[in-house]
């Protein structure tokens, strides 16, 4: 009986790994990559004890436990380091993958209607969720490996064996749970859509659920998958059952997917749909109505942590002279010529990472009109007395106040904590200038996506490259001794830093002048393509 129910599962399983076969070695790179480069940057950044005993003095801070989580302060050592800073932001980042590509192939196939072609063939009723959660098991296993025997072969001196794959399986880990949460929501939802809010809902509460443990009640903390991540305390003790705990509830989760998927009706959700009102608002009956409608949980999601990750960086403004007092490298890519404090240098270049995350929310706003189109729903509002300058102008708006709202809720975030935690506190117009500078920049990222898809929207992706070479540059290039010309290739580095030299106008008239350019071929080239090419 079994055999007969995941009947084909070894064909489908093929079928998924091909058609994400660009998706898969995306997030393996991307995320291996960001792990082995911490090390090696922290090995340049802290190459004494003494430094890295001071950085852990700014780690006693009760919100950078919230932020990073507990850890052996007094042992301090270059795994220790890494683990702690950065094992629970990579964990969340592999849910987020397990979330989104398990969707993809289990709720988002089923509402495009995938699965019931599927169906129809000689494949057995829960094989296509199980060879899902096979494929990416494998893959999480596959990224556990990766990255556990990586760690390792930089053979530096705290990072041994033992911890380097528990560093690994952590994260394969975490990823095997959330293929199961995803999978286990998938049944509840009945759209894509709904699974991914609820996902990565879970997310993010398993994550403040932690966060508030670690800081007062950690009873709290067992609560989470992310407060059993902490106890693993890689480097240090080594503890390998936390994992274990995390495994077996991953198995749990799989069994009650398949469960509940084999009792209820295709594209069916055991949460009914809350009924909508009888007619839209009038709001919602505009395009830019529509548009926010579709985007307003994102939005929403996106403005709360902009807002949060101000004050995260706030509450440490007050230790950031300290921090870096006595570390060469670090007083070195924070020199100033012009005898601006560590602590400046350190916020201007924090609002320029700031802008850039922002830029994330801005470039998907505009985005989710070419995803409309993709599901054939665009068809439908053309086919009324909607032009498509109208219907592309309503995305552009949305994603330009978005913008304005993002990098503000930011820097009014920074502003606040800071005050709490500086003796000399900056004014408000002054962190507020700083950030806000950015936004041509931005407008310059948002008239990029327009363009592209105006011309070509099949190649959209190479927009979040732009981002992360941005980033990459801006943010590590003193680190690299990158040339500076390559800062030059993207708007963020034509940005004057009004907080170290005087204000220039002209590089913020010509990237408005740019971003009004490319928004206008882009608006040219969407008038004249056929839609759903």
């Amino acid at each position: 009986m079994a055999s007969q129910i995941n009947k084909g599962i070894g064909t489908l399983s093929k079928f998924i790994i091909r058609r994400d076969r660009i998706r898969i070695p995306l997030w393996l790179v991307g995320i291996s990559f960001f792990t082995f480069i911490v090390p090696i940057s922290f090995t340049e950044l802290y190459g004494s004890q003494e430094q890295r005993d001071t950085l852990a003095q700014t780690m006693e801070n009760p919100a950078m436990t919230a932020m990073l989580g507990p850890a052996d302060l007094s042992n301090y050592t270059i795994g220790v380091m890494t683990a702690h800073e950065m094992l629970l932001f990579t964990a969340m980042a592999v849910g987020l993958m397990s979330t989104l590509l398990v969707t993809r192939h289990t709720r988002g196939d089923e509402e495009n209607g995938r699965i019931e072609m599927i169906r129809s063939l000689r494949i057995g009723r829960l094989s296509y969720l199980n060879a899902t959660l096979l494929v990416y098991s494998l893959i999480n296993i596959l990224l556990a490996l990766i990255v556990g025997f990586g760690l390792y072969g930089f053979q530096i001196e705290s990072m041994d064996l033992e911890g380097s794959l528990l560093y690994g399986v952590t994260l394969g880990t975490t990823g095997l749970f959330f293929a199961g949460v995803t999978a286990f929501f998938g049944q509840l939802s009945e759209s894509s859509r709904g699974t991914i809010g609820l996902s990565i809902g879970f997310l993010l509460v398993a994550y403040i659920v932690r966060a508030v443990g670690d800081v007062g009640n950690e009873a709290l903390s067992w609560i989470s998958p992310f407060g059993w991540i902490t106890k693993t305390q890689i480097y240090d003790e080594n503890n390998w059952w936390p994992m274990a705990l995390m495994l077996v509830v991953s198995m749990i989760l799989f069994i009650v997917a398949n469960y509940l998927n084999s009792n209820r009706d295709l594209e069916a959700g055991l949460l009914p749909s809350k009924p909508g009102r009888n007619s839209a608002s009038v709001f919602l009956q505009s395009t830019i109505g529509l548009s926010f409608r579709l985007q307003r949980t994102a939005i929403l999601s996106w403005a709360i942590g902009m807002f949060v990750l101000g004050v995260t960086y706030g509450s440490i403004l007050g230790d950031i002279d300290s921090f870096f007092e006595g570390n060469d490298v670090l007083e070195q890519l924070f020199a100033s010529e012009e005898g601006n404090s560590v602590t400046t240098q350190f916020v201007s270049m924090i609002i320029m990472v700031m802008a850039i995350l922002a830029t994330v929310s801005l470039v998907m706003t505009v985005n989710k009109l070419y995803g409309e189109e993709k599901k054939g729903r665009i068809e439908h509002i053309l086919g009324r007395a909607v032009s498509r300058t109208r219907l592309m102008g309503s995305f552009l708006v949305i994603s330009i106040i978005n913008g304005f709202v993002m990098i503000s809720l930011a820097a009014i975030g920074l502003w606040l904590a800071g005050v709490s935690t500086m003796e000399e506190p900056y004014q408000f117009e002054t962190i507020y200038g700083w950030g806000i500078i950015y936004y041509p920049a931005m407008l310059v990222m948002i008239s990029v996506a327009v363009l592209l898809i105006g011309i070509r929207p099949k190649i959209t992706s190479i927009n979040w490259m732009y981002i992360v070479y941005s980033f990459f540059v801006l943010y590590m290039g003193g680190l690299f001794q990158l040339p500076e010309w390559l800062s030059k290739l993207t708007p963020f580095g034509h940005i004057p830093q009004i907080q170290l030299e005087d204000m220039t106008w002209v590089p913020i008239l010509i990237l408005v002048t740019i971003a009004i350019v490319l928004t206008m071929v882009g608006f040219i080239g969407y008038n004249r393509r056929d839609i759903g090419r």
